[in-house]
Protein backbone atom coordinates (compact mmCIF):
# COMPACT_ATOMS: atom_id res chain seq x y z
CA UNK A 1 0.00 0.00 0.00
CA UNK A 2 3.13 2.46 0.83
CA UNK A 3 4.03 2.03 -2.29
CA UNK A 4 0.83 2.84 -4.32
CA UNK A 5 0.47 5.65 -2.32
CA UNK A 6 4.65 6.71 -3.34
CA UNK A 7 3.41 6.19 -6.77
CA UNK A 8 -0.15 8.18 -6.77
CA UNK A 9 1.42 11.07 -4.92
CA UNK A 10 4.39 11.39 -7.75
CA UNK A 11 1.65 11.21 -10.52
CA UNK A 12 -0.55 14.12 -8.49
CA UNK A 13 2.62 16.07 -7.82
CA UNK A 14 3.77 15.90 -11.17
CA UNK A 15 0.07 16.86 -12.74
CA UNK A 16 0.25 20.14 -10.34
CA UNK A 17 3.65 20.87 -11.53
CA UNK A 18 2.67 20.54 -14.99
CA UNK A 19 -0.28 22.72 -14.61
CA UNK A 20 1.73 25.28 -12.87
CA UNK A 21 5.20 25.38 -14.30
CA UNK A 22 4.08 27.02 -17.61
CA UNK A 23 2.29 30.36 -16.05
CA UNK A 24 5.19 30.53 -13.66
CA UNK A 25 7.61 30.73 -16.59
CA UNK A 26 5.80 33.58 -18.20
CA UNK A 27 5.40 35.34 -14.64
CA UNK A 28 9.04 35.29 -14.43
CA UNK A 29 9.85 36.57 -17.88
CA UNK A 30 6.85 39.10 -17.78
CA UNK A 31 7.87 40.08 -14.19
CA UNK A 32 4.29 39.87 -13.19
CA UNK A 33 3.77 39.76 -9.26
CA UNK A 34 1.55 36.44 -9.57
CA UNK A 35 6.00 34.85 -9.76
CA UNK A 36 5.59 35.11 -6.00
CA UNK A 37 2.54 33.96 -5.41
CA UNK A 38 2.52 30.57 -7.74
CA UNK A 39 5.44 28.66 -6.05
CA UNK A 40 3.36 29.23 -2.62
CA UNK A 41 0.29 27.09 -4.63
CA UNK A 42 2.70 24.62 -5.42
CA UNK A 43 4.37 23.98 -1.63
CA UNK A 44 1.28 23.75 -0.31
CA UNK A 45 -0.12 21.41 -2.49
CA UNK A 46 3.13 19.78 -2.38
CA UNK A 47 2.82 19.14 1.62
CA UNK A 48 -1.26 18.31 1.06
CA UNK A 49 -0.43 15.63 -1.14
CA UNK A 50 2.65 13.92 0.63
CA UNK A 51 1.24 14.37 3.98
CA UNK A 52 3.35 16.78 5.81
CA UNK A 53 1.29 18.26 8.55
CA UNK A 54 2.89 22.24 9.50
CA UNK A 55 1.67 23.81 12.85
CA UNK A 56 3.37 27.56 12.71
CA UNK A 57 4.40 29.43 16.03
CA UNK A 58 4.85 32.67 16.09
CA UNK A 59 3.99 35.32 13.24
CA UNK A 60 6.28 36.16 9.84
CA UNK A 61 7.27 40.17 9.59
CA UNK A 62 5.02 41.86 7.62
CA UNK A 63 7.40 44.47 7.15
CA UNK A 64 9.80 44.88 4.01
CA UNK A 65 12.64 44.45 3.10
CA UNK A 66 12.77 40.81 5.12
CA UNK A 67 15.83 38.14 5.55
CA UNK A 68 14.51 34.74 6.68
CA UNK A 69 17.34 32.93 9.05
CA UNK A 70 16.39 29.77 9.27
CA UNK A 71 18.30 25.81 10.13
CA UNK A 72 18.61 23.14 7.98
CA UNK A 73 17.88 19.76 7.91
CA UNK A 74 16.24 18.47 5.00
CA UNK A 75 15.32 19.55 1.08
CA UNK A 76 11.73 19.36 2.97
CA UNK A 77 12.88 22.34 4.40
CA UNK A 78 12.08 23.85 1.23
CA UNK A 79 8.34 22.36 1.07
CA UNK A 80 7.91 23.16 4.51
CA UNK A 81 9.40 27.00 4.51
CA UNK A 82 7.50 27.70 0.92
CA UNK A 83 4.41 26.50 2.18
CA UNK A 84 4.33 29.30 4.86
CA UNK A 85 4.47 32.77 2.78
CA UNK A 86 5.40 33.80 -1.28
CA UNK A 87 9.04 33.54 -0.70
CA UNK A 88 12.51 32.54 -2.61
CA UNK A 89 15.51 30.73 -1.30
CA UNK A 90 19.45 31.28 -1.38
CA UNK A 91 20.73 28.38 -2.35
CA UNK A 92 23.96 26.79 -3.30
CA UNK A 93 24.67 27.14 -7.05
CA UNK A 94 25.29 23.11 -7.50
CA UNK A 95 21.30 22.86 -7.05
CA UNK A 96 21.14 24.89 -10.28
CA UNK A 97 22.12 21.71 -12.60
CA UNK A 98 19.89 19.24 -10.08
CA UNK A 99 16.73 17.56 -12.70
CA UNK A 100 14.11 18.53 -11.30
CA UNK A 101 14.60 20.57 -8.66
CA UNK A 102 17.35 22.97 -10.65
CA UNK A 103 13.93 24.08 -12.59
CA UNK A 104 11.57 24.47 -9.31
CA UNK A 105 14.88 26.38 -7.88
CA UNK A 106 14.95 28.60 -11.07
CA UNK A 107 11.12 29.01 -11.45
CA UNK A 108 11.52 30.67 -7.31
CA UNK A 109 13.62 33.00 -8.70
CA UNK A 110 16.15 30.95 -6.22
CA UNK A 111 19.65 33.19 -5.75
CA UNK A 112 22.55 30.96 -5.90
CA UNK A 113 25.88 30.63 -4.25
CA UNK A 114 29.07 29.74 -5.39
CA UNK A 115 30.41 28.46 -2.18
CA UNK A 116 33.85 27.28 -4.05
CA UNK A 117 34.39 31.57 -4.65
CA UNK A 118 34.70 33.62 -2.12
CA UNK A 119 35.22 36.22 -4.03
CA UNK A 120 31.46 35.73 -5.53
CA UNK A 121 30.33 36.34 -1.78
CA UNK A 122 29.77 40.33 -2.48
CA UNK A 123 27.97 39.61 -5.56
CA UNK A 124 25.66 37.42 -4.22
CA UNK A 125 25.25 39.80 -0.95
CA UNK A 126 24.57 42.74 -3.34
CA UNK A 127 21.86 40.44 -5.47
CA UNK A 128 20.11 38.94 -2.43
CA UNK A 129 19.57 43.08 -0.56
CA UNK A 130 18.64 43.71 -4.30
CA UNK A 131 15.87 41.56 -4.62
CA UNK A 132 14.93 42.22 -0.54
CA UNK A 133 14.59 45.91 -1.43
CA UNK A 134 11.98 44.82 -4.47
CA UNK A 135 9.76 43.35 -1.92
CA UNK A 136 10.78 39.79 -1.88
CA UNK A 137 10.84 37.74 1.29
CA UNK A 138 14.81 35.85 1.36
CA UNK A 139 15.04 32.58 2.83
CA UNK A 140 19.17 31.67 3.83
CA UNK A 141 19.70 28.31 5.33
CA UNK A 142 22.42 29.78 7.60
CA UNK A 143 24.36 26.86 8.39
CA UNK A 144 25.91 26.56 5.22
CA UNK A 145 24.55 22.81 4.78
CA UNK A 146 22.18 20.08 6.38
CA UNK A 147 22.22 18.51 9.53
CA UNK A 148 20.16 15.55 11.03
CA UNK A 149 17.38 17.58 12.54
CA UNK A 150 19.02 17.35 16.23
CA UNK A 151 20.70 20.42 16.39
CA UNK A 152 21.58 23.41 14.93
CA UNK A 153 24.97 24.37 13.08
CA UNK A 154 27.11 27.44 13.56
CA UNK A 155 25.39 30.11 11.20
CA UNK A 156 27.71 31.47 8.67
CA UNK A 157 27.87 35.16 8.57
CA UNK A 158 29.18 35.93 5.21
CA UNK A 159 25.86 36.00 3.30
CA UNK A 160 23.94 37.89 6.43
CA UNK A 161 25.60 40.51 5.33
CA UNK A 162 23.23 41.09 2.47
CA UNK A 163 21.28 42.92 4.90
CA UNK A 164 23.25 45.85 5.59
CA UNK A 165 24.53 45.69 2.18
CA UNK A 166 24.35 49.06 0.52
CA UNK A 167 22.13 50.50 2.66
CA UNK A 168 21.71 54.25 3.31
CA UNK A 169 21.92 55.79 6.81
CA UNK A 170 19.13 55.17 8.87
CA UNK A 171 17.67 52.78 6.20
CA UNK A 172 16.56 49.52 8.18
CA UNK A 173 15.94 45.61 7.31
CA UNK A 174 14.30 42.85 9.00
CA UNK A 175 16.18 39.80 9.86
CA UNK A 176 13.74 37.38 11.29
CA UNK A 177 15.32 33.82 12.49
CA UNK A 178 12.90 30.39 11.90
CA UNK A 179 13.23 26.94 13.66
CA UNK A 180 12.20 24.06 11.45
CA UNK A 181 11.77 20.92 13.68
CA UNK A 182 10.14 17.47 12.47
CA UNK A 183 8.41 15.84 15.50
CA UNK A 184 6.59 12.95 14.38
CA UNK A 185 5.79 10.43 11.57
CA UNK A 186 2.28 8.49 11.33
CA UNK A 187 1.71 10.10 14.70
CA UNK A 188 4.85 8.70 16.49
CA UNK A 189 7.67 11.16 18.07
CA UNK A 190 10.78 10.14 16.04
CA UNK A 191 13.15 10.84 18.41
CA UNK A 192 17.17 11.64 18.07
CA UNK A 193 17.27 8.24 16.83
CA UNK A 194 14.63 8.60 14.38
CA UNK A 195 14.77 12.03 13.00
CA UNK A 196 17.40 11.35 10.33
CA UNK A 197 14.93 9.34 8.60
CA UNK A 198 13.42 12.77 7.57
CA UNK A 199 16.89 14.76 7.22
CA UNK A 200 18.83 14.66 4.63
CA UNK A 201 22.18 14.95 4.82
CA UNK A 202 26.66 13.70 4.58
CA UNK A 203 26.51 11.55 1.71
CA UNK A 204 22.67 9.83 1.51
CA UNK A 205 21.49 10.05 -2.39
CA UNK A 206 18.35 12.06 -3.02
CA UNK A 207 16.43 9.61 -5.12
CA UNK A 208 15.92 7.17 -2.35
CA UNK A 209 15.54 9.84 0.30
CA UNK A 210 12.77 11.40 -1.67
CA UNK A 211 11.15 7.54 -2.58
CA UNK A 212 10.78 7.34 1.26
CA UNK A 213 9.29 10.61 1.90
CA UNK A 214 6.46 10.10 -0.81
CA UNK A 215 6.12 6.14 0.41
CA UNK A 216 5.84 7.21 3.89
CA UNK A 217 4.89 10.68 4.54
CA UNK A 218 2.38 11.43 7.01
CA UNK A 219 5.18 14.34 8.99
CA UNK A 220 4.40 16.47 11.09
CA UNK A 221 6.73 19.70 11.60
CA UNK A 222 6.67 22.85 13.90
CA UNK A 223 7.86 25.72 12.61
CA UNK A 224 8.52 28.90 15.37
CA UNK A 225 9.23 32.16 14.06
CA UNK A 226 11.71 34.27 16.60
CA UNK A 227 11.41 38.28 16.82
CA UNK A 228 12.61 40.30 14.57
CA UNK A 229 15.82 41.89 14.27
CA UNK A 230 16.07 45.77 12.97
CA UNK A 231 19.01 45.99 11.40
CA UNK A 232 20.90 48.98 9.39
CA UNK A 233 24.07 49.77 8.01
CA UNK A 234 26.04 49.95 11.17
CA UNK A 235 24.64 46.44 12.77
CA UNK A 236 27.89 44.38 13.09
CA UNK A 237 27.57 41.25 11.06
CA UNK A 238 29.24 39.05 13.30
CA UNK A 239 27.02 39.58 16.18
CA UNK A 240 24.26 39.93 13.95
CA UNK A 241 24.82 36.13 13.38
CA UNK A 242 25.54 35.34 16.50
CA UNK A 243 22.37 36.45 17.99
CA UNK A 244 19.99 34.51 14.99
CA UNK A 245 22.37 31.29 15.93
CA UNK A 246 21.54 32.00 19.03
CA UNK A 247 17.96 32.16 19.03
CA UNK A 248 16.88 29.52 16.42
CA UNK A 249 19.07 26.93 18.42
CA UNK A 250 16.55 28.35 21.32
CA UNK A 251 13.28 28.01 19.50
CA UNK A 252 14.74 24.32 17.89
CA UNK A 253 15.58 22.89 21.30
CA UNK A 254 12.29 23.72 22.95
CA UNK A 255 10.42 22.76 19.75
CA UNK A 256 11.96 19.07 20.10
CA UNK A 257 11.31 19.21 23.74
CA UNK A 258 8.05 19.92 23.89
CA UNK A 259 7.15 16.62 22.70
CA UNK A 260 4.35 16.16 19.90
CA UNK A 261 1.04 18.59 20.42
CA UNK A 262 -2.53 16.89 20.64
CA UNK A 263 -3.86 17.69 17.42
CA UNK A 264 -1.01 16.17 15.54
CA UNK A 265 -2.59 12.69 16.82
CA UNK A 266 -2.85 10.35 13.90
CA UNK A 267 -3.55 7.12 12.64
CA UNK A 268 -0.68 3.94 13.95
CA UNK A 269 2.21 3.51 12.38
CA UNK A 270 1.74 0.49 9.39
CA UNK A 271 5.02 -0.82 9.00
CA UNK A 272 7.40 -2.53 11.39
CA UNK A 273 9.98 -1.26 9.06
CA UNK A 274 9.34 2.14 8.84
CA UNK A 275 12.52 3.33 10.44
CA UNK A 276 14.85 0.31 9.20
CA UNK A 277 18.68 1.46 8.63
CA UNK A 278 18.25 -0.43 5.48
CA UNK A 279 15.89 2.50 3.56
CA UNK A 280 18.54 4.86 3.67
CA UNK A 281 20.90 4.22 0.70
CA UNK A 282 23.82 5.59 1.88
CA UNK A 283 25.37 5.86 5.38
CA UNK A 284 25.95 10.14 6.27
CA UNK A 285 28.41 11.71 6.81
CA UNK A 286 30.48 14.58 8.89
Amino acid sequence: MTRIKAVWTILLLTAVSLVLIPPQWLAVKAGHPVQRRLPHLWHRAATRLVGIRVRQVGKPETSRPLLIAANHASWVDITVVGSLMPLSFIAKSEVSGWPVFGLFAKLQRTVFVNRQRRSDTGKVADAIAERMAEGDAMVLFAEGTSNDGNCVLPFRSALLGAATRGRAEGEEVWVQPLSVAYHSLHGLPMGRQFRPHVAWYGDMELAGHLWGIFRDGALDVVVTWGTPVRVTGTTDRKALTAQLEAEVRRLTTKSLRMGVNEEFASAPIEAAELFSSAEKPAKAGG
